[in-house]
């Protein structure tokens, strides 16, 4: 069994080129789908659904598939596994671009062994009708992950990936909500963003985007506000996180002033 992306091949036999693990897991306990989503990470399996994921065919790729189907099933979950090839919705050239823009992420960031990173200008990808989760991780990625990063809004349903796009809090996404984090917490762990005023932060977008008190920070309230008034004006997705960065660089003073 391999735990490496390295050894996927990406020039699988055309009969059947992909092998998909197809699963479901049950809703508790919280820790199965971050632990889940982490092992198909180190596999090298790119998501093509929020519970399906692909690797190019081989003996290799079928065991390290076989295993995590059972360890699943072991936890109460469902899985299944099949070959399959793409006819429509989806090409063979456009899940291989998957693959080489999600390796490389992680295959740097594993041969490091430090936290993730990304070359300046990158294009990240997200939901149009960005709200408080995706403006505050627009910001945080180009405050302290990509100052260069390129932003592009789009319809999931119509959306096909293009070589070197990462994206993020939509379905499939290399950084999206992990058990009951949102994907602000999820993008500044995987980071390593460890001031405490990004934490701080990060505790009161998830808590208006869950719409629960999990953390209960006082501050949920008047932000919710803020974002909302900027949701409502009919304004461009690139203009709505151009207007809240102020309220998220107001709040990491906030919270940076308070630990004085």
């Amino acid at each position: 069994m391999s735990d490496s992306g390295d050894a996927t091949d990406l020039d699988p036999s055309p009969a059947h080129p992909w092998l998909l693990l197809i699963h479901q897991l049950p809703p508790k306990p919280d820790y199965l789908r971050v632990k889940i989503r982490r092992r198909l990470q180190r596999l090298g399996a790119v998501p093509l659904r929020s519970s399906v994921y692909v690797l190019p065919a081989g003996d290799e790729a079928r065991e390290d598939f076989e295993w995590l189907l059972e360890e699943i099933r072991a936890e109460g979950g469902e899985a299944m596994l099949c070959e399959a090839a793409f006819i429509a919705g989806i090409s063979d050239e456009e899940v291989r671009a998957m693959f080489l823009s999600q390796n490389a992420l992680d295959g740097a960031a594993e041969a490091s062994g430090l936290p993730e990173r990304v070359e300046p200008g990158r294009t990240w990808v997200t939901r149009q009708g960005v709200h408080i989760d995706r403006m505050a991780s627009a910001w945080l990625i180009r405050r302290f992950v990509d100052p260069k990063a390129r932003f592009k809004f789009v319809t999931p349903s119509r959306y096909r990936p293009e070589q070197g796009e990462l994206r993020f809090d939509m379905a499939s996404a290399e950084f999206t909500h992990e058990g009951e984090l949102c994907t602000f917490q999820v993008i500044a762990r995987r980071f390593g963003v460890g001031d405490p005023a990004v934490e701080a932060i990060g505790e009161v977008v998830r808590d208006i985007d869950c719409k629960d008190s999990k953390y209960g920070r006082a501050e949920v309230a008047g932000v919710t506000a803020l974002i909302r008034s900027i949701a409502d004006q009919p304004v461009s997705d690139e203009e709505r996180i151009v207007r809240a960065a102020p309220i998220f660089d107001g709040l990491l003073t906030h919270f940076g002033s308070r630990r004085r």
